[in-house]
């Protein structure tokens, strides 16, 4: 049985299925699509900590299903606009599971370029596969180019 580590970049999911589909991405439906692949062994999700109602009940939702939710703060700049970025906490994580030697596949979902040279590392150093989940033309060519396989989020993976 394959071992793996699932990372998502929820904000990019969310924001890239709605804006593509205007419909939310189906966490259940990939479980279990991932556990007919092999051992899920680690899999977090990477949120941002707002205080509202929805939020804590998909928060809830995700660790049900089995996720490790990870929040940051987010923060409203003087200017409005927003931060809340979790790349380097992905990266961190997905090198620290890649070099323990416990897992076979890392499976990242998020269209963001910026994890590109992250999965080449991995990929090089540890002999770990790398699976991407993405919305087509919302995915960086970079990171499906990195990727030993892409897969498109379409309507078969969404609420």
């Amino acid at each position: 049985m394959q071992k793996i580590a699932v990372f998502v970049d929820v904000q990019n999911i969310y924001y890239t299925t709605r804006d593509s589909y205007q419909r939310q991405f189906n966490y259940r439906l990939l479980w279990q699509e991932l556990m007919s692949q092999g051992d899920i062994v680690q899999a977090n999700a990477y949120a941002i900590q707002r205080s509202d109602d929805q939020q804590h009940k998909f928060q809830k939702a995700l660790k049900h299903i089995g996720f490790d939710v990870k929040l940051k703060p987010f923060i409203q700049r003087s200017d409005g606009s927003a931060k809340g970025d979790w790349d380097v906490g992905i990266t961190i994580d997905v090198l620290t599971a890649a070099a323990s030697g416990n897992i076979d596949t890392v499976v990242l979902l998020s269209g963001d370029g910026d994890f590109d040279l992250l999965l080449k590392h991995i990929k090089a150093e540890f002999s770990v596969k790398t699976i991407v989940y993405g919305v087509p033309n919302l995915t960086a060519n970079s990171l499906i180019n990195a990727a030993d396989s892409y897969h498109e989020i379409d309507q078969s993976l969404l609420l």
